[in-house]
């Protein structure tokens, strides 16, 4: 697989699908910087041509994003978006819907180490 900034929706399907398993089947969207990317839900890729409010910022702003979309089909639902970079430039960028009522997002801060709960002071 060659991911890069033109990779289309179906060029990324199976690596948004693998991490897509990998959170336990959490919706998952990825886009590359160029071209529309990929919703995935239930085990199913449901959309070729997606982009969501924040895979957009993070793509321009290159900064790992958590927020509740007020558009879409996950407003009001937290995400985590996260870039993926290349030689210092965002190429991609892939997301997580944390539609746990927020337990995703507060295993992940409960389960921080002590020493990385003191970087982020």
């Amino acid at each position: 697989m060659n991911l890069n900034s033109s990779s289309t929706g179906e060029d990324i399907a199976e690596l948004a699908l693998a991490i897509h398993e990998l959170l336990n089947r959490l919706p998952l969207t990825m886009r590359t910087k160029n071209q529309l990317g990929v919703r995935i839900e239930d085990g199913k890729v449901i959309d070729y041509n997606y982009t969501g409010p924040t895979l957009e910022l993070v793509l321009q702003e290159g900064k790992i994003s958590h927020k509740v979309p007020e558009t879409g089909p996950y407003q009001g639902t937290q995400v985590v978006v996260v870039p993926i970079r290349e030689e210092g430039e965002v190429i991609a960028a892939v997301g997580v819907v944390d539609t746990t009522q927020g337990i995703y997002s507060d295993i992940i801060q409960i389960t921080k180490r002590p020493e990385e709960i003191n970087e982020g002071d």
